[in-house]
Order: C-alpha cells, then sequence, then structure tokens
C-alpha cells in the first residue's frame, strides 16, 4: 500500500506506513507495531541490520516500476543524514536502487551547510521550517533535469519541503519526485 504525500514536489509517496499502532506502556516506553516496510527500516536504522537494504531496495523499485517517472528521472539523491553513522541507511538503499534501475546515483550533491537539532525531537511545524531555512546547499549539476529524492520517514515533509526549495532556487531542477520508504500515522 503506498500514500501520496503532498509537497512542493511534482509527486511524492510513501511507501507504507511506519508503524500501524503504538501503546504507551506504564512504564512510559511504547510498543510499537511495525508495518513490513517500518520494521525493515528500524531494523537497518537502529540494529545495523544491513541485510534490510536489499528488500528495502526491492520494495522501492518495485514500487518505482508502477509509475511512469523512472525513465525521465536523471539522478537519484538521498536526503542527507540528520545524524553521523559508519554507514548511512538510506545512501545504501539509493545506491542498490541506483544499481537496479540503472539511473545514477549522487549522494554528495545536496550538501547540509546549517546544523540542525535531531528535527524528531521537535513538534512545532513551523519551527521545525525556521530551523530548516538554509540548511540546505547545491549546484546546478542537475539544473533542467528532473530527479527523484529518497528517504526513509515522511513526518511532517519539512526537511523534503526546504530540500526541493533548495534544489528548485539555488539549483535550477526541474521536477522533483519523492518517495519515502515509511511515512508516520500523525503529521507532526
Amino acid at each position: 500500500m503506498s500514500y501520496n504525500i503532498v509537497g512542493n514536489w511534482k509527486a511524492g509517496w510513501a511507501l507504507d506506513l511506519h508503524t500501524t499502532s503504538s501503546v504507551k506502556l506504564p512504564n512510559g516506553k511504547f510498543e510499537n507495531t511495525y508495518s513490513d516496510i517500518g520494521l525493515a527500516l528500524y531494523k537497518l536504522k537502529y540494529s545495523q541490520d544491513y541485510s534490510q537494504t536489499e528488500y528495502l531496495a526491492d520494495c522501492i523499485c518495485d514500487f518505482l516500476r508502477t509509475r511512469m517517472v523512472t525513465p525521465y528521472i536523471s539522478v537519484i539523491l538521498p536526503t542527507p543524514a540528520s545524524r553521523i553513522r559508519d554507514i548511512q541507511p538510506v545512501y545504501e538503499v539509493c545506491k542498490l536502487v541506483s544499481e537496479k534501475l540503472g539511473i545514477p546515483y549522487d549522494e554528495d550533491y545536496i550538501n547540509k551547510v546549517k546544523n540542525t537539532s535531531q528535527l524528531k525531537e521537535v513538534e512545532d511545524v513551523d519551527e521545525r521550517r525556521s530551523m530548516l531555512s538554509g540548511a540546505f546547499d547545491v549546484t546546478t549539476t542537475y539544473r533542467n533535469k528532473k530527479v527523484l529524492l529518497i528517504d526513509d520517514l515522511f513526518r511532517s515533509g519539512s526537511t523534503l519541503k526546504e530540500i526541493t526549495k533548495t534544489m528548485g532556487d539555488k539549483g535550477g531542477v526541474s521536477n522533483v519526485y519523492v518517495v519515502t520508504l515509511t511515512k508516520t500515522r500523525v503529521h507532526r
């Protein structure tokens, strides 16, 4: 099941919900039930289970093959990571998607030029937007091109919107298509 995600991009989709339910336990922690894609993403990011990259890349490729955008995409771009890891999960998935679809991949095009705190800790959408304003920079490498921007989780869309704005304003990109592996059930 996929979900349309709305923003300043040409078209965007989340492949599934991240969790299907979440119950607060007496100790204050949550017991989450994940979608298949959400569980694979969780294992990849928090248990460093890199065997999940193949499955997640296949999910993206299978989905994109049902859309008429793939032949027009010039490059696959990962959303810059919000925290430093030895191996960046989204980058690894994007590399595999690139190989499987035969579309170039560029992890150096979008540069984060402003430090921001972890956005998942910030509930207020306006505050998130303000924090992200001017946070990214790009070149004109993909001027007048159509690009595919991939991220792991869609929440409010603030990061994707700022990157899309930057690619249009500074980079001259003609169309941005967005695919996220999952989305939250609540848009905060």
